[in-house]
């Protein structure tokens, strides 16, 4: 599939991916800031700001946005995490000037004092409504206890109190600073002229400010192997949580694939260790292990839920799987079946052009690079025993800091 790339004067890249054969066209504006590039004052900007976006602009009030994306059938949303802030659509190719024209207005949002104090309201009652369904207690309650004061344990809404204080002016403040061109990625992928998207592109964003750009505490992290138990009352939690924590490569390190196919073979949804031992045994209601790449630091997450009374034996089993695979690594089997088990996936991802969207957008940011499907593919193909034990032997997965969220036994 053909690639492009182009940079504008004011520092804004555009990538494109064309497939000839797809019947839809993905673009998204990609904004490299998170919950981590807040300061301890402006703790859920991020977040609250990727809803300001929507609230309208000197061209369109909030209906005029919703009216626009709806007319031309456009599939869209935004999403906000500790690292990046993403605003995308999917549209039939013929739709997308249409696409780029709407997207583009509401990256240059009008930040109205009215709109924010209204939303505002909205933000706390979103954090209100995630305080009160434990599987997100339980993560918050982790990634803080692990992360400590470093920014990637910052919390993506913020709390109730920080956002209470927070002022339009900062969020203005924090906008100038973040979202300037030279920190944001256009891409498009799917059916298209790359012309066309240049053209529109330029029309649309060449008057943007460069702004700032770079990211400050690019630090790795390595927690400790502690233990930290949060009770909470029966009648609130009836689940006990656990999750476990260890550091992990980061997202653009050589080792990242080898550490993905690990995380896969022990915590998949199905037909892993952890699923054999704590989901089909019905020891637990889930149990996952995942790869958590960030800038500059990484983590593998291990989680299981389940009755209180559960809570020692799975915390027993899982602390025997990764002492075993610590010592022992992973079987030949294990590997071939896992790997075929991804490139499963990687394929039948490339089929739709928002997953390559973000995949695209995903390497360009962490890795400065574009990868075919093939090259993915390559990468996964030469993930070997070797590499596994090599990342085992960096970055050990047996010594975790380890939360315990839920009611006693």
């Amino acid at each position: 599939m053909p690639f492009f790339s182009a940079t504008l004067p004011n520092g804004l890249t555009l990538l494109g991916e064309q497939n000839p054969a797809a019947l839809s066209v993905s673009t998204c504006f990609w904004v490299r800031t998170g919950a981590r590039d807040e300061t301890p004052e402006e703790s859920g900007l991020s977040h609250f700001l990727e809803h300001m976006v929507f609230k309208g602009t000197e061209k369109r009030d909030p209906f005029a946005v919703n009216r626009d994306f709806s007319k031309i059938g456009a599939v869209n949303n935004a999403w906000t995490s500790e690292e990046n802030t993403v605003y995308y659509g999917t549209v039939l190719p013929e739709f997308l000037p249409q696409m780029v024209d709407v997207l583009a207005d509401i990256m240059r949002p009008s930040l109205r004092v009215e709109d924010f104090e209204t939303e505002k309201k909205v933000i706390l009652d979103e954090i209100v409504r995630y305080e009160v369904q434990p599987q997100w207690g339980a993560y918050d309650h982790a990634r803080s206890t692990y992360y400590g004061s470093h920014p990637l344990g910052n919390r993506v809404l913020g709390t109730t109190e920080s956002v209470t204080a927070l002022t339009q002016p900062q969020m203005r403040s924090y906008f100038d600073r973040r979202y300037g061109a030279g920190n944001i990625l256009a891409v498009v992928t799917g059916q298209f002229d790359w012309s066309q998207y240049v053209d529109l592109i330029q029309k649309a964003c060449s008057h943007w400010p460069t702004g700032s750009t770079g990211r400050q505490h690019r630090i790795e992290h390595c927690g400790k192997p502690e233990k930290h138990v949060l009770y909470k009352p029966a009648d609130k939690v009836n689940q006990l949580y656990g999750t476990l924590i260890t550091a992990a490569p980061a997202a653009d390190s050589p080792l990242a694939y080898s550490a993905a196919l690990l995380a896969t073979a022990l915590g998949d949804y199905a037909g892993s260790r952890l699923f054999w031992a704590l989901v089909d045994s019905g020891l637990a209601e889930e149990a996952s292990m995942d790869l958590d790449e960030c800038d500059a630091s990484g983590a593998y997450w291990i989680s299981f839920s389940a009755s209180p009374e559960n809570g020692e034996q799975n915390l027993g089993i899982v602390q025997k799987i990764l002492d075993d695979v610590q010592k022992n690594g992973l079987t030949r089997d294990e590997l071939e079946k896992t790997r075929t088990k991804i490139l499963s996936r990687e394929v039948r991802a490339s089929e739709r052009s928002s997953s390559r969207m973000s995949i695209v957008a995903k390497d360009w940011v962490y890795r400065n690079q574009y990868r075919t499907v093939d090259d993915e593919l390559k990468a996964w193909d030469a993930v070997s025993l070797d590499s596994i034990r090599e990342v085992l032997d960096r970055y050990p997965i047996n010594q975790p800091t380890i939360c315990l969220y839920g009611p006693e036994a």
